[in-house]
């Protein structure tokens, strides 16, 4: 309970982004952050990661900390909160979060592009399954690095971290296909047939399909 409320500004922020997506909202944000630039001739990071993705999820997830200082001043918070409400700069410090946590999928982007895997594709066999689960790990990544500077980093936190993102994962692209902000609200199509390898690389290709920056 304890993580799901830390990170839980961090969904604010995916959500914002999703409408920023879907309203054409800091659309003077959107363009690349590679800016074009290639390497061997194929693009850095490609054109769905944009400044506006990092900006929204930063100003977002800064918002959603707002939210929980409101609660923790009102008494609405629930109780063992892990950060410290009171400081003037927790707002900042939500806004780091979100950046962090963006900025985090680009080295994942990098290795993608660099290995001929186009934005929204997904490789297949063991390629899949490795990339399936950078996709679920790298945000995570920049997150725990700035949390690591307010909060003690444990294994039971990392883990349950995970588990809480990818399942909220699953409920942000069915709510998200519903509003119109993704284009699939597909998350596994199993195959009686299928390896562990083949089911992992499904759920890469649908996860792919349903990033929006």
């Amino acid at each position: 309970m304890k993580v799901s409320y830390l990170l839980s500004p961090l969904l604010v922020g995916l959500a914002f982004h999703g409408l920023c997506i879907k309203f054409g909202w800091l659309r003077s944000f959107n363009r690349p952050i590679d800016r074009g630039i290639t390497l061997r001739g194929r693009r850095l990071f490609g054109a769905n990661k944009t400044y506006r993705g990092v900006l929204a999820v930063a100003v977002g997830t800064g918002a959603g900390v707002g939210i929980q200082v409101v609660l923790h001043r009102t008494g609405l918070a629930p109780g063992g909160e892990l950060l410290n409400y009171q400081s003037p700069a927790i707002v900042g410090f939500g806004l780091a979060v979100g950046t962090a946590a963006m900025l985090a999928e680009l080295p994942n982007s990098f290795i993608k592009r660099q290995l001929g895997i186009a934005p929204g594709s997904a490789a297949d066999g063991i390629s899949g399954a490795v990339f399936y689960l950078l996709d679920q790990v790298d945000m995570l990544v920049g997150v725990w690095l700035v949390l690591w500077f307010a909060v003690g980093v444990t294994v039971m936190r990392v883990l349950w971290s995970i588990l809480f993102l990818f399942i909220a994962h699953q409920i942000l692209t069915a709510v998200g296909y519903r509003l119109g902000m993704r284009a699939t609200s597909a998350i596994i199509y199993p195959d009686r047939d299928a390896t562990p390898f083949d089911l992992a690389s499904g759920l890469n290709r649908a996860h792919q399909a349903q990033q929006g920056w």
